[in-house]
């Protein structure tokens, strides 16, 4: 929310404060100031000058040399790159040591080989709006030498980031009340008359009162809509809105002073009686910003008795009953409305306004009729017309507060003894809130995040100062656990994966639901699997991550569109999903995802490093999973291609797949993306297993090779199956070291394929004799020829 520092002083006499004050102490209070603004000029030594002579530049065909007076009592030399000015005109004249906006200080220089003392300055360098390209010409003939702050006003627009449990702070009035309570001093009074009002009216009905348990009407004749007033439209200007006519800029300005959201309709525009009711499913609403909305029946509208939808309730108004310069009657909504309709009519459409903003998070109901009353006076001023007859209402304002009790034991026990019950007491009454004696407090109706003990003392807390709080040194003693060593274990992961050249990605927990195609969970979806948002904030988070990889998908194009080749990233966390169709529901599980793509190291001008394959990702999961047999089986997976089961020893641990080829270009990856998915409780069980440290052998070994022609079907997992089954004793280890086959028939048979194997055996207790070699050899071959029927070349 944007706040503008001179209205804030309207409120809260902000005088002998500096903006950095301003700042520490609302962010010690929990209110975050995320940016800070100076609008107008600031500088003392930004004066008016007076051109009194302009020359060509000697060295530029675009600069001239003039000659100021800046009322110092001689002329000044400044180079100038403007061309919109005459000598005679009055400007903007920054004299060395000003400091602008921009960061920028002004000194003395040289520009093309001549001095130059100075700047002769647009607008927008001194911090005030460009009325044409060049010089700010000054208007009114102000003396030479006056502070050019004089003349402008200047203010300070403070970003504030609200959270959502405080729409009290969503208006100038609301963050002066804070104020008033950090500072120890009053906030200044506001005039506001009190509302003559009639109850059920005829010209009212209202059947969503559920949405909207509170609507009144004030109606306005012989208005004259036009052009607002300078100091209003300042005010507007100065939180960053653009005003457009008399009525408009006054429900605008309510709302950032009050807070309570109004609108303003053309009555010539309405029909008699104003319906308050659910939509239509499908009617078609044109809004005030142009665009046309398909409504769902749970949204709520204003409509009449001719059945038009006038206004999306809470959100914006429409376009045809919205107030022109041919408007003379008009009728002032202020309404109060269920934050939870208002929030899902805005995410539905995607449609977020100012109003909106504050209806969803909710506004104070006292303030609505008050809200109403202040922007009648103010239309009455500003626009003249006279009202007819009382504001009309319907409904009951909701009571959202009430009384809470402060429990002084608890209290004293939190606050580590820092604050006496008096001084609490003085902060609670400083914030609003009223003794009704015992302990007990009524809490005013701005404030309906105050509903327990404990919020109470969060707001003694953060007006006394966190900082005055007393911190415990000393922690009770508390025995190693599960939770403990899984953490060990995640951190000596992630500092094997950093090892390796990973980087660790942490993405939001929900995902868009055409992600989905990118999921590669341990065990494959089923319709119904899936835990949908029921009410998401948007698309992009509609559903609970089923799996770790789209989330690593994502991060992964982003790099890739800023020009990063080697992809290497990896994830730990949760996931989400139901079971069996949706039989058992809300399964969690933790687990840890990889994504590997790209060379495998930078590029040189000697060669061009590999590209990363399976046998890379194998060979990082037996890195980080050290005496842990790792085996790929094959196992379709929808989406991917190339997909296998990990398997560790005999058990599943989880899943290696690549991407489809038209996946990998339509998210633009020009090299081969694989990505792992592991249970994270499995690999934990395997790197918590004792480690056997194995002595070096003492006797050599004996290495065969063997070639052998098997069918193309045929996979290495299976010829390492039959291997490790015979478990011949002297077999130390083997590996396949190379394949062919040949597509087109000429040296091999399509259908075969040549692999080669290598194997190494070693005795513990002796050096092998050759006979023992060969027959141990004979073995494992006589065992893959029974098993699988290969023909040993």
């Amino acid at each position: 929310m944007n706040v503008s520092w001179n209205w804030l002083n309207e409120h809260v006499d902000l005088s002998g404060k500096s903006v950095q004050e301003l700042d520490d102490l609302l962010t010690f209070a929990g209110i975050e100031i995320e940016g800070i603004h100076l609008k107008g000029v600031s500088s003392d030594r930004v004066v008016v000058a007076q051109i009194m002579e302009a020359v060509q530049h000697p060295n530029a065909d675009r600069l001239k040399v003039t000659q100021v007076d800046a009322g110092e009592g001689f002329l000044r030399q400044i180079v100038c790159g403007a061309q919109n000015y005459q000598v005679g005109d009055k400007v903007p004249c920054a004299l060395p040591g000003a400091a602008l906006p921009n960061g920028f200080t002004i000194g003395e220089t040289k520009m093309r080989g001549v001095e130059s003392k100075g700047m002769l300055c647009s607008g927008s360098e001194i911090g005030l709006a460009d009325a044409t390209n060049g010089l700010l010409i000054l208007s009114g003939d102000p003396a030479v030498g006056t502070p050019l702050k004089s003349l402008f006003s200047s203010d300070v627009l403070l970003e504030v980031e609200v959270t959502p449990n405080r729409p009290d702070l969503l208006s100038h009035r609301g963050l002066a009340f804070e104020l008033a309570a950090l500072l120890h001093q009053p906030w200044k009074p506001l005039a506001i008359r009190d509302v003559s009002t009639v109850t059920n009216s005829e010209w009212i009905e209202n059947d969503a009162a559920e949405a909207c348990p509170f609507y009144s009407l004030t109606k306005i004749s012989g208005v004259k809509v036009q052009e607002s007033p300078d100091w209003l439209k300042e005010r507007l200007l100065s939180i960053g809105l653009r005003p457009i006519n008399n009525v408009v800029d006054i429900t605008n300005f309510v709302l950032h002073e009050l807070g309570q959201p109004l609108h303003a309709f053309d009555a010539d525009q309405v029909g008699v009686r104003m319906h308050l009711r659910n939509a239509r499913a499908g009617e078609c609403f044109a809004a005030l910003n142009g665009s046309e909305y398909a409504l769902r029946e749970q949204d709520l509208v204003i409509s009449d008795d001719r059945g038009e939808a006038l206004a999306l309730a809470g959100v914006m108004g429409g376009l045809e009953s919205g107030v022109t310069e041919k408007t003379t009657t008009i009728l002032l909504e202020s309404a109060y409305f269920t934050p939870s309709c208002i929030r899902s009519t805005s995410r539905a459409h995607q449609l977020s306004s100012d109003s909106s903003y504050r209806f969803e998070r909710g506004v104070d109901p006292s303030g609505v009729l008050p809200a109403a009353a202040r922007a009648v006076d103010l239309i009455l001023q500003i626009a003249g017309g006279q009202v007819e007859g009382q504001t009309a209402c319907l409904g009951e304002l909701p009571v959202l507060t009430g009384v809470v009790e402060l429990q002084t034991a608890r209290l004293d026990q939190l606050m580590g003894g820092s604050i006496e019950l008096a001084e609490a007491e003085e902060i609670l009454t400083r914030l609003g809130l009223t003794s009704v004696g015992e302990n007990l407090w009524q809490v005013p109706s701005r404030r309906a995040d105050l509903q327990r003990h404990i919020d109470l003392v969060e707001e003694i807390a953060r007006v006394h100062g966190l900082a005055k709080i007393p911190s415990r040194t000393r922690a009770a003693f508390v025995p190693a656990s599960d939770v403990d060593a899984a953490a060990d274990l995640d951190m000596g992961l992630r500092r094997a994966l950093a090892a390796l050249g990973f980087y660790e990605a942490q993405t939001i927990k929900l995902i868009a639901e055409k992600q989905l195609i990118d999921a590669l969970p341990l065990r494959a979806l089923q319709s119904g699997d899936v835990v949908k948002v029921r009410l998401p904030l948007s698309e992009d988070h509609a559903v609970l991550r089923p799996s770790l990889v789209p989330g690593l998908i994502s991060t992964a194009e982003r790099n890739v569109r800023q020009g990063v080749k080697s992809l290497r990233f990896f994830e730990m966390g949760r996931v989400f999903r139901h079971s069996g169709g949706g039989k058992a529901r809300d399964l969690e599980s933790e687990s840890l995802a990889l994504l590997i793509s790209g060379p495998l190291a930078p590029d040189t001008w000697l060669s061009k490093p590999p590209i990363a394959t399976v046998h890379d990702v194998k060979a990082v999961l037996q890195q980080i999973l050290p005496n842990c047999p790792i085996r790929f089986t094959p196992r379709e997976r929808e989406g991917f291609v190339l997909a296998c089961d990990v398997q560790a020893g005999e058990s599943n641990i989880g899943v290696v797949a690549r991407l489809r080829l038209a996946r990998e270009r339509e998210l633009d990856f020009t090299d081969p993306v694989w990505v792992v998915e592991l249970d994270l409780g499995k690999v934990r069980k395997w790197l918590g297993r004792r480690k056997e440290i194995q002595e070096l052998a003492q006797f050599p070994g004996s290495t065969r090779d063997a070639a052998m022609e098997l069918p193309v079907t045929t996979t290495a997992a299976q010829l390492d199956r039959v291997i490790e089954k015979l478990a011949q004793p002297l077999l130390e280890h083997f590996e396949c070291f190379d394949v062919f086959t040949d597509p087109t028939g000429v040296k091999l048979a399509a259908d075969r394929k040549s692999m080669a194997y290598r194997f190494h055996y070693r005795a513990s207790d002796r050096t092998l004799k050759t006979e023992e070699v060969e027959a141990a050899h004979q073995m494992v071959l006589q065992a893959l020829i029974q098993e699988l029927g290969v023909q040993f070349r």
